[in-house]
């Protein structure tokens, strides 16, 4: 067993350093706090990490002047630049200095962890990424009819070897279909490489998926090999495709019907063995007619096509999901075991979802932290999920209380009594005509005995309601 990678962190805010190195650690990971550039580039001397988190505006040596001295000076590992200022000039010089990418503040800690593990992938492609031992890779879960159709159309999918289209709003795991895709396919053994699409600057999308040699603009040191490259043998997933620059799409169409591309700056015709999966959230034919995105771009994309289902039209795996995302949370941050009560599995499938499947996750790793004892309830959760969570009225509900209503105001007598018989009534006669006419059958499904519902039958036919 290999020994867990190093992971260092460079950040003047404590805060920042605290809760990303816990969150490292709990991904099996050992990070390693800095407070400034120059007592990092004193520990390199004595060792060397596999990746390395740093902040833009410190003290003194700023991050990119870090990223600067890091690459002239020491062997090459990946770097993660973050900042709360996300303009375009400093995303820029970030990458064009060397930077693996690009985390902007305030980050959510899971994409922090999934940055680092790609990042110490590269660095080391012989080994796969170090993972928490007691937490199990995301996996799609579900056993709806819709998603029941969707494991169906993985399984033929996968094997084909196709590329293919993953269709879906924001949230609902259309990365891990792209994954199940891979891992059911011939090129399960090889590289899955994953890329956002919308999270690249347009300028640096084109060296982001390519490549480019040195000296082929400001910055470029040395050849640096692109998102195909590194996927030759695997699957390549591009995620919200449809925010692509339409002078891309043209570089894209042309790797999908040859194979092959060049390097920005480069003279070198390389050959592509990539299966392509590419997702979005957005109308794509919608975005065609608008001239918004190449037809034949989406042809070529289309060949398979694949629909995650929002989280409102399976409603009736959100337990299950909860559940799993509870369990996963609890194993991450060592925490002592938690469980929902039923009334908070009820509210939660009672909630609009506008984030879908990935909102949820968020909400039960919150309330694996912040809920207090080992049953989290209804008043654990966010207020204005509780706010939401008011217990429906069922029709016949609504209905008696018009006929009260009208009741009341016309002063009719034994308002009480005549209601009492006519509900039994209507009860009694739905039972019998569910089970046709057997009475033991109809009480035990009311919770009755045999002799109170012939008792009950017996005085509702002597009652009418008026």
């Amino acid at each position: 067993m290999s020994a867990p990678a190093h992971v260092w962190i460079v950040d003047d805010d404590r805060s920042v350093r605290l809760v990303l190195s816990a969150a490292l650690r709990d991904a099996g990971l050992v990070p390693r706090e800095f407070p400034d550039a120059e007592s990092v580039l004193g520990a390199l001397g004595e060792a060397q990490p596999g990746m390395l988190f740093t902040d833009v505006r410190m003290p003194g040596r700023d991050g990119l002047g870090l990223l600067e001295r890091l690459a002239a000076h020491v062997p090459r590992f990946p770097v993660v630049v973050m900042s709360a200022f996300t303009d375009v000039a400093t995303t820029a010089a970030a990458y064009r200095t060397g930077a693996f990418d690009y985390l902007p503040k305030p980050f959510d800690l899971d994409t922090a962890v999934e940055m680092a593990q790609r990042a110490l992938a590269q660095a080391h492609p012989e080994v796969a990424p170090p993972r928490a031992p007691a937490v199990s890779e995301p996996e799609l879960i579900g056993s709806t009819a819709a998603m029941r159709e969707l494991f169906r159309a993985i399984g033929r999918a996968a094997a084909s070897g196709l590329n293919a289209l993953v269709l879906g709003e924001t949230g609902t795991g259309k990365e891990l279909v792209a994954r199940a895709l891979h891992r059911e396919s011939a090129r399960a053994g090889e590289i899955f490489v994953a890329l956002n699409t919308a999270a690249i600057p347009s300028e640096l999308l084109e060296s982001e998926l390519f490549g480019h040699e040195a000296g082929a603009f400001t910055g470029a040191l040395k050849r640096q090999a692109g998102r195909f490259e590194q996927a030759e043998g695997g699957t390549l997933f591009l995620d919200e495709i449809g925010d692509m620059p339409l002078a891309l799409q043209t570089r894209l169409l042309r790797v999908l019907a040859a194979g092959e591309f060049y390097r920005v700056g480069g003279r070198e015709l390389l050959r592509a063995d990539v299966r392509v999966i590419a997702a979005t959230h957005q109308d794509l034919e919608g975005k065609v007619e608008r001239g918004e995105f190449r037809a034949d771009l989406l042809h070529r994309l289309d060949v398979l096509r694949l629909h995650v289902p929002p989280l409102r039209e399976r409603r009736d795996d959100i337990a299950r999901l909860a559940e799993h995302f509870l369990a996963r949370a609890v194993a991450e941050t060592g925490i002592e075991s938690k469980r929902f009560s039923p009334a908070v599995l009820t509210a939660l499938r009672e909630q609009p979802w506008p984030g879908n499947v990935r909102q949820l996750e968020n909400v039960c790793r919150r309330l694996a932290v912040l809920a207090s004892g080992r049953q989290i309830g209804v008043a654990d959760l966010p207020a204005e999920m509780r706010a939401a969570h008011v217990p429906r009225r069922p029709e016949w509900s609504v209905s008696l209380g018009e006929w009260a209503a009208r009741e009341l105001a016309e002063g009719e007598p034994d308002l009480h009594a005549r209601a009492l018989a006519e509900f039994e009534r209507v009860l009694l006669d739905a039972a019998l005509a569910e089970h046709r006419g057997h009475r033991q059958n109809a009480a035990k499904a009311l919770g009755l005995g045999r002799n109170t519902i012939t008792r009950k039958l017996g005085s509702s036919r002597t009652r009418k309601p008026r």
